[in-house]
């Protein structure tokens, strides 16, 4: 089961350079993290801090790596926008989404083939 994730932005930006890395030296992080997101070493360390306190990124030895992995954050994530901004529907979330403008039909095939799979899956 899925923890209860909760990522701010800069968060989920450092992460994104762990999960593409890890496992990572703490210098070559801070490196990456200047070179892709202008950040300063004291901010990089600062939210590598702030996400092993969370409990999501585990630094010993001055090696970094994910303790969550990119999928779990992701539907956390998800489920956040989800009850935040559409009372928790996913209807809702997808006719705003759709409103936006069309898909292809490759997409729309993946997403009907989603449905269709967790439909049984239930």
């Amino acid at each position: 089961m899925d923890r209860d994730i909760a990522l701010t932005n800069a968060d989920a930006r450092l992460l994104d350079l762990v999960w593409d890395a890890q496992p990572v030296a703490s210098p070559e992080l801070c490196r990456l993290a200047e070179e892709k997101l202008g950040w300063k070493r004291t901010t990089t360390y600062t939210v590598i801090r702030r996400l092993c306190e969370k409990g999501y990124l585990r630094s010993e030895d001055a090696v970094v790596s994910a303790l969550v992995d990119r999928e779990e954050a992701g539907r956390a994530e998800g489920m956040q926008v989800l009850a935040r901004s559409f009372k928790g529907s996913l209807p809702a979330f997808l006719a705003a989404f759709l409103a936006g403008g069309s898909i292809s039909d490759e997409d729309a095939e993946k997403i009907e083939a989603l449905i269709a799979h967790y439909r049984r899956k239930g």
